[in-house]
């Protein structure tokens, strides 16, 4: 493999296989099937994806398979490290105290432009460049050329437990969220209560995070769809110890 054909130094290169394994998952796509598609052996994909050792040609032709420009392929690499996971309480307290800013955040968030924001909402361009400006003061986005603006935390950041946003929204969110009869083609609702071994409990709790991961992985992989082709989709995955009260006021009491 010559040198000019090879991604990168180590940290990108790890950064690029993460990424494109995460693209494979969000289409749900196997090393088996990728193979069938490259024509090449299953063994040959794996291999490639432990070692990462990859051709700029080899490459294109996975991004080709999988829908995704190299352009692309970067911006997914280059957000998925190095940004905080969680914002700071200073920022959470100006999100929870200005509707129109958190409003704005979560659209710059779920990869809105400027101009796409202007033409769907009712927000001025003064309103939204006064949203901007604070945003970056706030040293959440980086506002470039072209009104073009750059996420400076990780897209699938977690809001603080009993922080500002959560004490200010989370009621209502759970209460719109869960004011549905979830029968809608895209909806999806079903409440399961069994009694299994803390192990098991613990196998449970790592698929739904994995679930979770998913979720965060196919949004990504859509980000670069336009505004227009894409529709908001919220995600509740819970599980605890827990018993109905009405089967727990049987029990022999000491």
């Amino acid at each position: 493999m010559a040198e000019s054909d090879t991604v990168g130094r180590m940290p990108l290169r790890s950064r690029l296989v993460d990424a494109m394994k995460a693209c494979l998952r969000a289409r749900g796509m196997t090393y088996g099937a990728l193979a069938a598609k490259l024509g090449i052996s299953e063994p040959t994909v794996k291999r490639m994806f432990s070692r990462g050792s990859f051709t700029l040609a080899r490459i294109e032709q996975i991004l080709e398979v999988i829908d995704l420009d190299l352009q692309e392929l970067a911006r997914l690499a280059r957000e998925g490290s190095g940004r905080p996971g969680e914002l700071s309480t200073e920022q959470e307290a100006a999100l929870a105290q200005d509707e129109r800013l958190f409003s704005v955040f979560w659209l710059v968030q779920n990869d809105w432009s400027f101009d796409e924001i202007l033409a769907a909402f009712s927000v001025s361009r003064a309103q939204l460049t006064s949203s901007y400006a604070r945003l970056e003061r706030l040293k959440l986005i980086q506002w470039g050329p072209r009104e073009r603006a750059r996420l400076l935390v990780r897209r699938d950041f977690r809001w603080r437990d009993g922080g500002p946003v959560k004490k200010t929204y989370g009621p209502r969110v759970m209460s719109e969220f869960l004011d549905a009869r979830f029968k809608a083609p895209l909806e999806f609702l079903r409440f399961e209560s069994r009694v299994m071994s803390a192990e098991s409990a613990a196998v449970l709790k790592r698929r739904l995070e994995r679930v979770v991961m998913d979720f965060n992985e196919l949004a990504e992989v859509d980000s670069s769809v336009p505004s227009g082709k894409r529709v908001g989709v919220a995600l509740l995955a819970a599980c605890r110890p827990w018993e109905f009260s009405v089967v727990n006021a049987l029990k022999r009491r000491a």
